[in-house]
């Protein structure tokens, strides 16, 4: 699945996105440090849209939350942006698996089975 980075610095996040944006945006900011959840995960918790309405979404108005914590289902970092994603992955204790050798740039992924968020119990006042 082919998914656009976030920017670095996108759009601020304010009253003027669109209603949908808003509420991805919203839940991004939920994800605890240290956690992710995929571009379907989010879609899925909000009830609407899918993998890519989220990375959309992600690709637009991304930029200031932690866009990092929003990944691809099998874990590989973000195109464009790995250096970056991977600083913030670090700096949370974010749990990785180490890449292969045959891994182009020999970049870790986000260790999916440790990280992955599902929304606590925070899931059931979601919007």
């Amino acid at each position: 699945m082919s998914q656009k980075s976030p920017p670095p610095d996108g759009p601020p996040h304010t009253a003027e996105l669109p209603d949908y944006a808003e509420r991805v945006l919203d839940v991004v900011e939920r994800i605890p440090p240290g956690r992710v959840m995929t571009y379907g995960d989010v879609a899925e918790w909000l009830g609407e849209g899918g993998p890519r309405q989220v990375g959309r979404v992600m690709a637009l108005y991304g930029g200031p939350v932690p866009w990092w914590r929003v990944v691809r289902a099998d874990g590989t970092l973000l195109p464009g942006h790995e250096l970056r994603a991977l600083d913030g992955y670090r700096a949370e204790g974010t749990p990785l698996r180490d890449a292969g050798r045959a891994a182009e740039g020999h970049l870790p992924r986000v260790d999916m089975r440790r990280a992955r968020w599902d929304g606590g119990h925070d899931a059931a006042a979601h919007t």
